[in-house]
């Protein structure tokens, strides 16, 4: 015969004796340890429950916010969201969720005072969490609930740091890996030049001497590009011309460097866009006979190195690292980019030119923009003010203030405001007899020296007023060939429609409706679409110009 002394014993056998303990015993030992850990667990429980349902709650209003950057907008979801959580308006839940208001902040602000060994020793998920609240509960002290909301404000810290972390390290690759030219373009431009060397074709004359009188014809349609990217300027006189109602009116010309001639005009000589010509020409390839031009396009390119010189220069690591990452892009010091403000010289026989960035694709016919009135300005551009319904307007892009540091005293002394709208490159009609009648190349060449001076300043040259600018390097602006032209151009710029120019595609995928609407779609930003980091959407617009059967192409893995 078995005796069980229990409180919940086992079904007994029929010789089986079973004691009960008396009415109104204490339970044994075992029984109260028992109750004990499930009470604790069920506390330990609740206030993870309540803290991750919170942490949730955080994140999703952030990605509300961040969803509706107009307040008005969300208003009803938040509402409702706050209601779902917190059991409705009134009452006690109202009284609960205050005072649990009050202990989370009190405990985030400990917890971010706390030492970063802590924090490091925080459990790295909610397993290894659970698994020391549960050594903490088999402990006969008892459960320490400070202690506990300490550990995990620890834990969630030391999250918000990995996530922080995570997503600096994700821009920096995403930065380099911007920089970076393709193994297939270096493959292409090597290709090029070797099939130069070969091949007579690829040497022959671009454009033909049959069409060479069309290069200073005033009746054509004459569009500019400066660049060193062979494959970008393929796609760019490509979608022109296949946009173009009547493509025998387009004259290209390509101005290139000297280390790109060689493939760029191999590309185009074994490539013709016929009935379109296209000219290319290296900058070793100008015959300027006056000196006085000479002087001035070597000002610029003197100015330009002694900028990316000068740059380099400063005492502070984050401020030379911050330089080297912005010097690093390679628009920061392009010479081709600096060298627009000399558009007048390139071709002193035109009068009107198109001027086009290389990282764009032509939807529309460009005889739209060439018969632009230009009412007297110099250069008409996406970007000015647009009349709204009060008679007011509204900046389509960006602003003066986001180019110019309106903190240096010398900015706002030019009658420069920070909310005036700005301009930008990337689709342009120029009026280059209106220019040479102006000093605006001179003025462009005074400011990008003036920046180069101030950000080459010590620490002990710069007045009280200066003190301000010191965050942004001693200069007037972030190195680029925009801001200075921001300056020399102001007052001679026509607004033009927004359907000529949609920038930002190497930032953000718009709209499907705003791509169709736009003329030219310019992937400004760092993900041009011949980069593998280019939106997959948005890159095959511009993979959608390049013949899929070229050899060259093919051969170098430039298309898939």
């Amino acid at each position: 015969m078995r005796v069980y002394i229990t409180a919940a014993a086992p079904a007994a056998a029929d010789d089986d004796v079973v004691m009960k303990p008396p009415k109104g015993a204490p339970p044994p030992p075992q029984q109260h340890q028992a109750a004990r850990r499930g009470c604790r667990a069920a506390v330990v429980t609740g206030l993870l429950a309540g803290v991750l349902i919170f942490r949730a709650a955080l994140l999703a209003v952030e990605a509300g916010a961040s969803l509706c950057p107009s307040s008005t907008g969300c208003l009803d979801w938040r509402a409702r969201l706050g209601s779902w959580l917190y059991g409705g308006a009134g009452g006690d839940g109202d009284d609960a969720m205050e005072e649990f208001m009050k202990e989370w902040r009190r405990g985030h602000r400990e917890a971010t005072l706390l030492d970063p060994v802590v924090v490091e020793a925080a459990p790295d998920s909610l397993d290894a969490l659970m698994a020391e609240m549960g050594t903490m509960l088999a402990s006969y002290d008892g459960l320490d609930m400070d202690a506990a909301v300490l550990k995990i404000m620890a834990m969630l810290l030391k999250m918000d740091r990995k996530v922080k972390s995570s997503r600096i390290r994700a821009l920096f690759n995403r930065h380099l890996a911007s920089l970076g030219i393709p193994k297939s373009m270096h493959c292409l431009a090597l290709r090029l030049a070797e099939e130069f060397a070969v091949n007579a074709a690829a040497r022959s004359p671009v454009p033909p001497p049959e069409h060479a009188p069309r290069l200073a014809d005033a009746s054509f349609l004459h569009v500019v590009l400066l660049t060193d990217n062979v494959v970008a300027a393929a796609v760019a006189v490509a979608s022109a011309v296949a946009s173009a109602a009547d493509p025998a009116r387009l004259v290209f010309h390509v101005v290139t460097d000297k280390k790109s001639y060689v493939p760029m005009h191999a590309w185009f000589a074994l490539h013709p866009v016929s009935p379109a010509i296209v000219e290319v020409k290296g900058l070793h390839q100008f015959d300027w006979r006056d000196g006085e031009v000479v002087a001035s396009v070597m000002r610029t390119v003197d100015e330009v190195q002694k900028s990316s010189l000068d740059y380099h220069r400063c005492d502070g690591s984050d401020e030379r690292e911050y330089r080297r990452l912005e010097a690093s892009k390679p628009s920061t010091f392009s010479l081709l980019n600096y060298l627009k403000i000399h558009l007048p010289e390139f071709f002193p026989e035109l009068e009107r030119v198109v001027l086009l960035d290389d990282d764009v694709v032509v939807r529309k016919d460009l005889a739209g923009l060439w018969e632009q009135d230009l009412d007297g300005n110099i250069i008409g551009a996406v970007g000015a003010r647009r009349p709204d319904a009060d008679g007011g307007g509204i900046c389509i892009d960006r602003t003066f203030g986001d180019h110019l540091n309106f903190s240096h005293l010398e900015v706002p002394s030019l009658g420069l405001r920070s909310s005036q709208c700005a301009w930008s490159w990337g689709v342009n009609i120029v009026d280059l007899d209106a220019w040479r009648r102006t000093n605006v190349t001179e003025t462009y060449q005074l400011w990008l020296q003036k920046a180069s001076s101030i950000a080459f300043l010590s620490h002990t040259d710069i007045s009280v007023h200066h003190v301000q600018n010191r965050e942004s390097g001693f200069r007037l602006w972030q190195m680029a060939s925009l801001p200075p032209a921001l300056i020399a151009f102001d007052g001679r710029v026509q607004a033009i429609e927004p359907l000529w120019h949609l920038p930002g595609l190497g930032w953000r995928v718009p709209d499907a409706e705003l791509v169709q609407f736009s003329a030219v779609l310019h992937f400004s930003g760092p993900r041009k679409p011949w980069l593998e980091i280019a939106f997959p959407e948005l890159r095959k617009l511009w993979l959608g110009h390049l013949n899929v059967s070229d050899s060259f192409l093919q051969g170098c893995g430039v298309i898939e």
